[in-house]
């Protein structure tokens, strides 16, 4: 399988940016003192949590046109866990790196506590 050079190009800048974004994170990490640790980790937290459920907002949307296949599954119960399964793919995404959204949360709720 061949990459072509825009895709290298466009995977090389996706890993250059988590590893920017990775940094200053860490960066704003060593700034803290000991007993704001705990602030950084529930900031973290919340961040993660924002970008999920933004995620699953969006991905609801996009599924919310595609109608359940009778011959292979579909029905009520299909409709019915369809929420679940866009939950849990937007919390994988979150956890693979997501879409950068929880690094800016972070950033503004610790920037908001003063930290």
């Amino acid at each position: 399988m061949m990459i072509d050079g825009s895709s290298a190009l466009m995977a090389q800048a996706q890993i250059s940016a988590q590893a920017s974004r990775a940094s200053s994170i860490a960066s704003e990490a060593s700034t803290l003192g000991a007993g704001k640790q705990k602030t950084l980790a529930a900031a973290q937290e919340a961040g993660k949590k924002f970008e999920s459920m933004f995620l699953s907002q969006m991905l609801s949307h996009m599924f919310a046109g595609i109608e359940t296949d009778p011959n292979f599954g579909g029905g009520h119960g299909e409709t019915m866990f369809r929420s679940m399964l866009v939950d849990q793919y937007a919390q994988k995404m979150t956890s693979a790196g997501g879409v950068g959204i929880a690094d800016a949360v972070t950033r503004e709720i610790l920037k908001t506590q003063g930290a």
